[in-house]
């Protein structure tokens, strides 16, 4: 227990501390499996989605590791992204677009990686049931998806779509479902496009797109994208309102792979870049924690 953030160093097989006292920050656990995104469940634990190993894992109070799962309907995951969970069930709502353990950026192969480059399972949104640990697919119908979050009152699912990094007829967007009984999701469609028009010093307009990555919702029900692969101007946080209009955004020199609202008063936004650690307070608080 304390104040700290983590996050993961995926090519280094790392996750990282920073302590919110004195802003030291220190290796927290190596080897990580390659991990990508983070959360805690309802009674704290940290889930891990795991790119070496093609596995959801749970890391237990006094440090062992679970994998919650590494396969469906008997064939290996891609590469878990990302997750959150859902505070009424436990429930663990992921990720699987097949990157990480699909590709060769962390410098070694995953487990299993026997025909490289195509994934082993169509890319999908999945749940873990907390109770049974069972998975459920909850669609497919989205070419790659990435990060997720769940709106202020978790009536809605919302899932950033990087599909356009592999498939040319993609949409660069972010998706949204209805959440259905806390369980299911239902009604898929675009909630923001990650195209917009970019003017040069010379004056001239084009309409130019990258991709979201990580995404997190603030009380107001505002989506924070990180986002990037396009370069200055465009690479670093875009936030869209409740209907999907872009209604500002963050600046960084680099590419923005995830974001999540912290401190006491979760006001302050930390931004992951492709290199280096930013925070900055906002004018508003995080819907959840994590």
């Amino acid at each position: 227990v304390g104040r700290y953030l983590l996050w993961s160093d995926i090519p280094n097989n790392t996750q990282l501390r920073w302590l919110e006292e004195d802003g030291h920050v220190s290796t927290f656990r190596d080897p990580a499996q390659n991990s990508n995104g983070n959360t805690f469940d309802t009674t704290g634990r940290q889930i891990s989605c795991e790119h070496l190993t093609r596995a959801v894992a749970r890391y237990e109070y006094d440090g062992t590791r679970t994998v919650l799962t590494k396969t469906y309907g008997g064939k290996s995951l891609n590469a878990p992204n990302d997750a959150v969970v859902h505070p009424a069930t436990g429930d663990i709502f992921f990720t699987d677009p097949g990157y990480g353990g699909l590709m060769d950026f962390e410098g070694r192969e995953a487990e299993n990686k026997d025909h490289w480059p195509q994934p082993y399972q169509k890319e999908a949104v999945y749940r873990i049931d907390a109770q049974t640990t069972k998975v459920h697919q909850l669609t497919d119908e989205i070419y790659k998806p990435n990060g997720l979050c769940f709106s202020p009152d978790y009536k809605k699912l919302y899932v950033a779509d990087t599909g356009a990094s592999h498939y040319e007829d993609a949409p660069r967007n972010i998706k949204v479902w209805d959440v259905v009984e806390q369980t299911d999701l239902k009604n898929g469609r675009e909630y923001a496009s990650m195209m917009f028009d970019m003017t040069d010093d010379a004056g001239n307009t084009q309409s130019k797109g990258g991709f979201a990555d990580g995404i997190r919702a603030d009380v107001a029900g505002n989506v924070w994208a990180s986002a990037g692969w396009v370069g200055a101007g465009y690479d670093g946080v875009h936030i869209f309102n409740p209907q999907g209009k872009r209604i500002g955004q963050i600046l960084l020199p680099e590419i923005c792979a995830n974001v999540c609202f912290g401190g006491t008063k979760r006001n302050q936004l930390f931004m992951c870049g492709s290199t280096s650690l930013y925070s900055v307070y906002v004018g508003t608080r995080g819907a959840h924690f994590c």
